[in-house]
């Protein structure tokens, strides 16, 4: 019977995707209520399709697939359009950007080569992601209710957190691929 629910972490993926869109066309025309809405859904989406993958052992390679490019297009696009009505700076645009193709990228290499399963995220980059969202509600949090937060110090840590988490992603493609090379 408990076979039958192992569709549920990529419904769970596919919502979130389906949450893109709403997000977005609601962040561009300023409803910033219903957005975070749906951005917390989709985030609560996350997590959960993640426990249930893991703890209930219903994973699927179609979900190994779905899940990360569910969680790039919600950030990603999240971010790309907060950058284009001036709520975050370039260069956190650029960094956030960055990092999720070199993370595609990096991964698409490492299934090709080493001929492995799709590489499973680290503990850093789950707390990256985990920080994004968290930095992305702050600013939906800031022009809901017009605080004047100053940015300056979470634009940093975010920085570095995500910088910090591409570069441990790298150490750990060369590696695998050192040990594939030497086995």
């Amino acid at each position: 019977m408990i076979k039958y629910f192992i569709f549920i972490p990529n419904l769970l993926s596919i919502i979130r995707i389906a949450l893109v869109y709403p997000i977005l066309n609601n962040i561009y025309v300023g409803n910033f209520e219903t957005s975070i809405i749906f951005f917390l859904i989709a985030s609560f989406t996350d997590a959960l399709d993640g426990y249930l993958a893991r703890k209930m052992d219903w994973q699927t390679e179609l979900g190994r697939i779905l899940d990360p490019v569910a969680d790039k297009l919600l950030l990603s696009g999240t971010v790309f359009i907060f950058w284009i009505n001036n709520f975050i700076p370039f260069y956190i645009f650029v960094i956030f950007i960055s990092r999720d193709v070199a993370i595609l990228i990096g991964a698409a290499i490492q299934m090709s080569l080493i001929e492995s399963d799709t590489p499973s995220p680290n503990l850093l980059g789950k707390l990256t992601t985990g920080l994004q969202i968290i930095y992305i509600s702050i600013i939906f949090i800031n022009e809901i209710f017009n605080f004047d937060i100053s940015f300056n110090f979470l634009n940093i840590l975010i920085v570095f957190v995500t910088i910090l988490s591409l570069f441990v992603y790298t150490f750990n493609w060369y590696k695998d691929l050192r040990e594939y090379h030497n086995e």
